[in-house]
């Protein structure tokens, strides 16, 4: 039989089913996130909405078999609109004891796991700190559950026996074998991984031969033995028509930023450092050279931002992207850059902090670092992106904010979104905001001077390339005198100068869209106010309780800084202000300081995003006060 066109010949029933939530999860060597991904793009090839969350241990490589080590990648497919990874889990894939003990809190009673055996040996039991002489899948404590106990290790090894490849790189095939499993179990083919594993190991057929067969035994597997009375499968959603690619936020953000290249007519330049969990935007921007996009990889943030200074001075799309602390290195740079009045986009892909904090969990808490943290008055434009792909249209409006109104402007993602994924609708070039670059090339003051600091109506100065003729001008660090731009230590002109950035950043609400509601009335009860990943827990929930009769709206920015001019007369039209935030309530403050509203604040600093279910709660808790 083909392998592309593999089909089962037991006799399982197969469930139709609208959503199911499938936790892969062991070691850091298990491959348990390229297991994950896999799954998910054959998920998404075939039509399913759907959410991922990789969860990454923070130590580059934990001692084997402990709970420090494990690692998980979450994925909720379904046929109908997905905007969370899930609350819970449908199936539980757990390599070893850890990753049994560590998720099986979230698995939903009568949920599945599928356990392999070699990871619930005595030293595995010992390291994931279980009783003596305690194993769960025998002591009766998983009876609640549907438990397919199966020496994963042991079958791969014999799949691959007389490959001549190596112990080691035989045993790095048992995700592969598991794989081919849940292929099995939801009714999906093998011929995209197939492929994917023909391109990645183009140059060692041994290794992509061994991974196919491995890939094969884990179908042949679950169709010969015939444990699986019950297999399933689910639908295509019903997504809007277009081309589709499944797409994490890394890829967005750079996806975004070349469209926003190609729009502005501007060459784009990256001057980075690699930082967790940034560094994939960098990578991936670098793989288009030959599209004449200039990656720079800097030694430091400091360096990485200085590059991207200077090629916003030359006329670039100038982009700089970083996370957590070496957000903080780039402060002084940042501040250059604003008294330059330069466009730039710095990305902060946010992480737990302070300090190395949490480096692979997510957070959101370098709000009020963008707002304020920098020497002197110093505001810039803050935007947010709410979700994967929603992360190609918010730096993409960066992008444009940067340009056209010759600032700074700094992007917000976070962990979640930046690692998790969706399925993402390339759009059509006329769907894209225009993005007007415009430089000047003859002088413009009215005696015949230039007047690199003279400002139009949106209180923006000029664009000058460097060896222009004619518009030689000074620029740096120190105060500007008003509109010549010549180095001032004049008491009121720096006043003046303060104000008129100022100024500028706020005129910039101008030209955004006003807010509205994404779901619910404009007046109400109760309004969820939200900004970045927050969003697709918050969405899910209030849609819930919507359809169970409460009055209630979900109100999520994107542009945080200025806020749309409508805001404020918005969050007056309800009786009371709910803002959940993975941090201590940064925006709160935000909103508290500026509207005068007695907002009520939801915070969960866990490195772990909300879940549907506390979202519900807190809104009903609230309600019912």
């Amino acid at each position: 039989m083909n392998t592309l066109e593999k089909k089962a010949t037991n006799t399982a029933k197969i469930i139709q089913t609208e959503s199911l939530v499938v936790r892969f999860s062991g070691d850091s060597g298990d491959g348990m996130q390229l297991t994950g991904m896999q799954f998910t793009d054959t998920a998404a090839m075939l039509g399913n909405d759907l959410s991922t969350f990789p969860d990454y241990p923070s130590e580059v490589r934990a001692p084997i078999g402990t709970i420090a080590g494990v690692s998980g990648f979450q994925v909720h497919i379904g046929s109908r609109e997905i905007f969370t990874p899930g609350d819970q889990y449908d199936v539980l894939v757990a390599m070893n004891a850890a990753a049994l003990k560590v998720d099986l809190p979230r698995l939903k009673k009568g949920g599945i796991i599928i356990a392999n055996l070699a990871g619930f040996d005595g030293k595995n039991l010992r390291l994931a700190a279980y009783p003596e002489n305690v194993n769960p899948l025998d002591d009766g404590s998983l009876d609640n559950f549907i438990v397919y106990s199966i020496d994963v290790t042991r079958h791969t090894k014999d799949a691959l026996s007389g490959t001549g490849l190596g112990m080691k790189d035989i045993e790095r095939s048992k995700n592969m074998f598991v794989l081919g499993l849940l292929f099995f179990i939801f009714d999906k083919p093998l011929n995209h991984t197939i492929k994917f594993i023909e391109e990645k190991f183009a140059k060692k057929p041994e290794i992509a031969t061994a991974n196919i067969r491995a890939l094969n035994a884990g179908w042949n597997f679950g169709d010969n033995t015939e444990i699986f009375t019950t297999r399933f499968s689910i639908s295509a959603a019903k997504l809007p028509t277009g081309e589709y690619r499944n797409i994490t936020g890394n890829h967005a953000t750079a996806i975004g930023l070349i469209a926003a290249a190609e729009k502005s007519g501007l060459p784009l330049f990256i001057g980075s450092y690699p930082i967790t969990p940034a560094t994939d935007i960098l990578q991936e921007l670098s793989k288009y050279k030959s599209n004449g996009i200039k990656s720079f990889q800097a030694e430091d943030e400091i360096a990485s931002i200085c590059s991207a200074i200077g090629a916003a001075y030359t006329g670039d799309l100038a982009v700089t992207t970083t996370s957590g602390p070496g957000m903080s290195l780039k402060t002084e740079a940042l501040g250059l850059a604003t008294m330059l009045e330069l466009p730039l986009v710095v990305v902060n892909v946010q992480r737990g902090g302070p300090s190395t904090g949490l480096p692979t969990k997510t957070e959101q808490s370098d709000l009020l670092q963008a707002m304020f943290g920098r020497h002197g008055e110093a505001p810039l434009p803050v935007l947010a992106a709410s979700s994967p792909s929603d992360c190609f249209n918010t730096v993409y409006e960066a992008c444009r904010i940067a340009v056209e109104h010759m600032t700074p402007v700094i992007f917000l993602s976070d962990g979640y979104i930046a690692n998790g994924s969706e399925p993402w609708r390339f759009p059509q070039q006329d769907e894209l905001s225009s993005i007007h670059a415009h430089f000047i090339n003859t002088v413009n003051g009215d005696n015949g001077n230039l007047l690199p600091y003279k400002r139009d109506e949106k209180l923006v100065r000029p664009w000058i390339k460097p060896g222009t003729k004619g518009l030689e001008h000074r620029i740096g660090g120190l105060e500007k005198q008003n509109e010549t731009g010549n180095v001032s230590y004049d008491a009121g002109n720096h006043e003046t100068m303060v104000k008129l950035r100022a100024e500028k950043i706020q005129k910039i609400a101008e030209y955004i869209p006003l807010v509205k509601p994404d779901s619910g009335n404009a007046t109400g009860n109760l309004a969820v106010l939200a900004w970045g990943s927050t969003y697709g827990s918050i969405k899910t929930a209030v849609r819930e309780l919507i359809n169970e009769g409460y009055d209630i709206a979900h109100i999520h920015l994107h542009h945080i800084n200025p806020f749309p001019m409508n805001l404020g007369e918005l969050l007056h039209g309800y009786d009371k202000i709910l803002i959940p935030e993975m941090n201590s309530g940064q925006l709160l403050q935000l909103i508290r300081a500026k509207y005068l509203l007695p907002a009520i604040g939801f915070s969960k600093v866990q490195g772990q995003p909300f879940t549907t279910a506390e979202m519900k709660e807190k809104i009903i808790e609230e309600l019912k006060k």
